[in-house]
């Protein structure tokens, strides 16, 4: 069996196993052993870590995907420095999801563009690079979605499905229109029942339970 038949074998045996950055870089990898004079555990080892970066980086732009967050609203993007000192110095402490543990509540409230919602978005990447799930949505879509799903009486259907995401963030509170029916849904009888302080804020983060405010002025 000659090397080129050797190595289209490798590679058939990697995709099955579903390596696919073994696969793109075996022989990359090889030639770099080789010229450094690696021992094969040497060479496995960047091969794994190669591999595991990968899967980490799929793993993020899957939940990215699925969480509906606005791509460019990141904390690259975002200048904390027009945030209050307070506010400033309890950023890093929020995106590193210790919060999320506790199941606490984050409001953010302010005057119109002054960056509620890029903030709260921003973290919402953050936690995401840190392997949580996140869904981000406008509250009257989500009113919308409970109504229907209480209409069609599939109501527990739709909640344990948002009760699949560690971390759920409303954009544009204040649009609900406080009717009966849609505090109704708001605040469904349940564990994960969400918070009642919801005429609050244009922008609100709920978990389970506790809470904490975000003024941005």
């Amino acid at each position: 069996m000659n090397r080129n038949s050797k190595g289209d074998g490798i590679e058939v045996l990697l995709r099955a196993l579903k390596l696919p950055a073994f696969v793109a870089y075996h022989e990359e990898v090889a030639e770099q052993a080789e010229k450094q004079g690696w021992s094969f555990r040497q060479y496995l080892y960047r091969l794994a870590e190669q591999e595991l970066e990968e899967r980490k980086q799929r793993k993020i732009d899957r939940l990215t995907r699925q969480s509906n967050l606005p791509g460019e609203k990141t904390l690259a993007t975002f200048d904390l420095s027009r945030l209050p000192d307070k506010v400033r110095r309890q950023v890093p402490t929020l995106y590193e999801g210790h919060l999320l543990k506790r199941a606490e509540n984050i409001l953010a409230f302010g005057l119109p563009g002054r960056g509620k919602s890029h903030l709260v978005c921003a973290i919402g990447h953050e936690l995401i690079k840190r392997g949580y799930k996140v869904l981000f949505i406008p509250a009257y879509r989500l009113v919308q979605n409970l109504l229907i799903a209480k209409r069609d009486l599939v109501l527990d259907k739709e909640l344990r499905r948002l009760d699949r995401f560690d971390a759920v963030i409303l954009d544009d509170l204040g649009y609900i229109q406080q009717e009966r029916e849609e505090m109704e849904v708001l605040s469904p009888s349940s564990e994960n029942a969400m918070s009642g302080a919801v005429s609050l804020s244009p922008a609100i983060w709920f978990f389970q339970s506790g809470t904490k405010f975000l003024k941005i002025p």
